[in-house]
């Protein structure tokens, strides 16, 4: 069991940069592969980035690529989206998420949504032109 808490949204113009934060309490950091989603209004999860139990493998969807880069400090309990340039489209509720599947400790984070089994509450970044 693992609990998830997100924080470091906010209201940024497009071009800034956010840092967010997710902080794990519970069983060991290090056995979960981690990863980021958000949800605009009106639309599913989005897959944003993700990490592999190990830390040595990340994986992004196209839309943020070269502009977010996703970390974790096992010794914190805690995984990073760093966020650069942003736009108004990164606009959404953004969501950390952590998998216990013994799949993921080399080999990329799953991008669905549905191979994770724990959720934070999310966090709002809203991005104005």
């Amino acid at each position: 069991q693992v609990q998830l808490v997100e924080s470091g949204g906010g209201l940024v113009q497009a071009g800034g940069s956010l840092r967010l934060s997710c902080a794990a309490s519970g069983r060991t950091f290090d056995s979960y592969a981690m990863a980021w989603f958000r949800q605009a209004p009106g639309k599913d999860h989005e897959f944003v980035a993700g990490i592999s139990r190990s830390g040595g493998s990340t994986n992004y969807a196209d839309s943020v690529k070269a502009r977010f880069t996703i970390s974790k400090d096992n010794a914190k309990n805690t995984v990073y989206l760093q966020m650069n340039s942003l736009k108004p489209e990164d606009t959404a509720v953004y969501y950390c998420a952590a998998t216990s599947s013994g799949l993921y400790f080399w080999s990329e984070a799953p991008s669905s949504r549905i191979k994770y089994n724990y959720w934070g509450q999310g966090t709002q970044v809203t991005v104005s032109s």
